[in-house]
């Protein structure tokens, strides 16, 4: 037993002399499963049981270690379970951000919260960082918890369970308000009594937002590979004609435009996706699509729309969202008088 908890000590103090080492891991294992779900490989998968199963670990952090004291007489410290939770925290982090930061629409809102995943992997990277700061006010650090427990099952949770975004999403907003309520217990132990609550009070709210703004959250099981607007379209070839982003309004009413679409779903798609069209920032139509095929570029897709307004000019989007308003990517023209 004597060698088994050398083992550990020995473990724990190497990666506390390599920080980044554990973190530029954690970044390879993700692009690695990123790389396995889009060819289908039960690896990723394996990747992804072993990341919840290091949060359930938190879960039963204190009656885990009481056992493995009481069998094997192994007693670990308070800084190697400190240490434990932040790699937990990096892996779920540099794990989930490759799949993010291939589907972020970086000219839009969305860009925001991927940018907040590249922060927060930050922080739990740089040690005086995430000891001295984070890990000091225990609201925030409740937060951070929270934010990397959501991440991470926002990626597993359609690897695993091919659920669809708007599953994903519900699911993932569920699982983190239950599931962190007892590690939040723990970090405000000896603290305010009215912290507790504060902070159950704050994940409700931040949860709420994100419920009634799913556009903020890019569709990690979903991507854009190509879009065209086009005043044609070859049928047999399901290929667009010519990409158009500028035309004049005599042109549009005339021949409408064509919206054509190719998205990649590694993990197959079972879900209704809709062409958003919007006029100077005003939606004007929502038009589902009809999914075609399932090639190696990604599930082709267009709509024709000929009704368009009589004063059309302006600046126009074309969004591809989820049923849950999730955008997948978007493109832009422009109508000339």
């Amino acid at each position: 037993m004597n060698e088994f908890k050398n083992l550990i000590i020995k473990l724990f103090y190497f990666m506390k002399k390599k920080p980044g080492l554990l973190a530029v891991l954690a970044f390879c294992s993700g692009v690695a499963s990123y790389v396995l779900v889009e060819r289908k490989e039960s690896l990723a998968q394996l990747m992804a049981i072993f990341l919840l199963l290091s949060w359930l670990w938190l879960l039963i952090d204190n009656w885990a270690r009481d056992r493995l004291e009481r069998r094997f007489g192994v007693t670990l410290s308070p800084n190697i379970m400190r240490f434990a939770l932040q790699m937990v925290h990096q892996e779920s982090l540099f794990f989930a951000l490759p799949f993010f930061l291939a589907v972020t629409q970086w000219d839009h809102p969305q860009a925001i919260f991927t940018s907040l995943i590249v922060f927060c992997a930050f922080i739990s990277l740089v040690d005086p960082l995430y000891y001295k700061k984070l890990a000091l006010n225990r609201t925030l650090f409740s937060i951070f918890h929270s934010f990397a427990l959501f991440v991470v099952l926002l990626v597993t949770l359609p690897v695993l369970f091919h659920l669809t975004t708007s599953q994903s999403l519900s699911t993932a907003l569920l699982v983190t308000i239950v599931v962190t309520i007892p590690s939040i217990g723990i970090f405000m132990a000896n603290g305010h009594w009215w912290r507790f609550p504060f902070i159950i009070s704050l994940l409700c709210i931040l949860s709420l937002v994100v419920w009634m703004l799913p556009s903020l959250i890019p569709p990690a099981a979903l991507r854009l590979t190509a879009i065209t607007l086009s005043h044609e379209l070859d049928l047999e070839q399901k290929k667009p004609g010519d990409s158009i982003k500028e035309l004049d309004a005599a042109a549009l009413h005339r021949l409408g435009l064509y919206s054509w679409t190719a998205v990649k779903a590694p993990r197959g798609l079972n879900e209704k996706i809709y062409h958003v069209w919007l006029h100077n920032q005003k939606e004007v139509d929502r038009i589902i699509l009809n999914i075609s095929g399932g090639r190696s570029e990604g599930y082709r897709a267009w709509t024709h729309k000929m009704n368009f307004p009589s004063n059309a000019e302006g600046s126009w989007q074309v969004k591809v969202e989820t049923e849950s308003g999730q955008l997948i990517g978007l493109t832009r023209f422009t109508v000339l008088p």
